[in-house]
């Protein structure tokens, strides 16, 4: 197995212990001059991949975006394999106190003046109050996963259909699922209160695609030609976006929150929680990690999907339907008896992380340990993490960079430890100890279900993928009603 190739290599040979090789330039210029070749020069993958070439090393210094002016202190140890990636996940040894986004923490202002759970450490009493709360409120609600998705999803298909009969011929796939992600997590945390018929109306996806973009962008790339690169640079890298910009979007949604989601404040109210820190809390949840979240990992799920072909849409549909038959409906022990299903879910969110980063700090002097050497990292020494190479690692995976649909059926899920997309493994659990993903259960269960309904209904489909800014842009370009249910 692949997995005991790993295993051996990192724990029965005695590694020696290196300096960490890399450099981060002169002060200002050097991250200047690798933010470039991050962006524009070279790419986010090869950015990482000449790097390793040239120190001939998965672990190195170098320095992460967005750099001068935004952070005050770019510099990393970038982790890129399988083996030294899970310190990051190791509490006791680091820190993530204000590092969800990387070397620089976007205004507070975006967030009502509060630094939210995702910005906590683990150590402030406040992580674990907040923490143990999404938890609850989630298990308090898990008999309403099924049937309010559903629903949604019915919805979402016929806009596609719609899209598909409309001149052009296709559907933006994108589009149907950020609204079907924001009415979800809408009507789940507000009683299943309509957004459309509250102050958003039909405008909440935006609103928060707005309040993501203005915090994110020193983050990213919209890929413009060669000639307004510094230019873009410049504009989206030299001061953050004040929050000002955001204001009314956000006073929308928090009025929204606020007058839907009662029953959730009242219960942070008995878990001790500020009746107004908690629906900051729920606004962050609700947008940046379960709206932002699913919006990305649904086209990603379906992109390669797409690319598969349709004999893999053939046994997917094969086996979602005998199961639904033999157990008289789609529910969460029916989605179980489906190993194609889990494995198809599994293997998207290993070749293509929705978010491909991790952070945080040393706690400690501490030792971390490659495939094939050691190498310590003092206090204090900012961390990094790229997951798509921790989870492409080939000293772990056959194939890597093939998605292979049944990679995670039978024995293949013993490898499931090695898929690390929720801020964990996936053969963990959140707790409030850690900083895992609250809703990392959830989104699985949606991302099998969005399967289970398409399958149900359709035999096969086409598509075209861009690549965007912040993962893949998805239209559906033909579909193929079922032939038998």
């Amino acid at each position: 197995m692949a997995s005991s190739k790993q295993e051996q290599s990192s724990t029965n040979k005695e590694l020696p212990l290196k300096q960490i090789p890399g450099s981060y330039g002169l002060p200002f210029i050097g991250p200047i001059f690798d933010r470039h070749d991050y962006f524009y020069n070279q790419g986010r993958d090869k950015f990482f991949s000449t790097r390793i070439q040239k120190y001939n090393s998965t672990i190195f210094r170098t320095n992460m975006p967005p750099g001068p002016f935004i952070s005050s202190n770019p510099r990393v140890i970038a982790l890129l394999d399988a083996a030294s990636f899970p310190i990051l996940f190791d509490n006791k040894k680091v820190e993530k106190l204000n590092v969800l986004d990387g070397t620089f923490m976007p205004s507070t202002k975006f967030t009502g003046g509060y630094r939210v759970c995702a910005y906590l450490d683990t150590t402030e009493p406040n992580h674990a109050l907040i923490k143990g709360f999404y938890l609850n409120t989630l298990l308090l609600r898990k008999d309403t996963f099924i049937p309010l998705f559903k629903t949604i999803l019915s919805d979402g298909f016929n806009e596609i259909e719609d899209g598909l009969s409309s001149k052009s011929g296709k559907a933006d796939f994108n589009s149907m699922v950020s609204v079907a992600s924001f009415n979800f997590m809408f009507k789940l945390f507000c009683d299943d209160k309509n957004p459309s018929e509250t102050i958003l109306g039909d405008q909440g996806p935006k609103m928060f695609d707005t309040w993501l973009l203005f915090q994110l962008a020193p983050l990213a790339t919209l890929g413009p030609p060669k000639i307004f690169n510094y230019l873009e640079d410049i504009l989206l890298r030299t001061v953050p976006f004040p929050a000002c910009l955001t204001r009314s979007s956000y006073k929308k949604l928090y009025e929204a929150f606020s007058t839907s989601a009662t029953t959730m404040l009242n219960e942070a109210e008995k878990a001790g929680l500020k009746r107004s820190e908690a629906l900051h809390n729920i606004i962050f949840t609700a947008g940046f990690n379960a709206y932002g979240g699913l919006k990305n990992q649904f086209p990603i799920l379906f992109k390669w999907l797409g690319s598969s072909g349709e004999e893999l849409h053939k046994e997917l549909a094969n086996e979602i339907r005998t199961v639904v038959k033999q157990e008289g409906g789609v529910t969460i022990q029916s989605l179980e008896k489906m190993p194609l299903v889990k494995s198809v879910v599994y293997e998207a969110m290993r070749i293509e992380p929705a978010v491909p980063y991790q952070y945080a700090k040393a706690r400690e002097d501490l030792i971390v340990k490659s495939h094939d050497a050691a190498f310590e990292i003092k206090k204090g020494e900012m961390i990094f993490g790229y997951q798509p190479f921790a989870t492409k690692d080939p000293r772990v995976f056959d194939d890597p960079e093939v998605f292979v649909a049944k990679r995670f059926v039978g024995e293949g899920e013993k490898l499931l430890k090695y898929v690390l997309w929720s801020n964990g493994k996936e053969t963990e659990e959140p707790s409030v100890g850690n900083k895992q993903c609250p809703g990392k259960n959830l989104v699985v269960l949606l991302c099998r279900l969005l399967l289970v309904e398409f399958f149900l209904r359709y035999d096969t489909f086409e598509n075209e993928t861009k690549n965007n800014a912040f993962g893949a842009a998805v239209s559906i370009t033909s579909l193929t009603k079922a032939s038998s249910v």
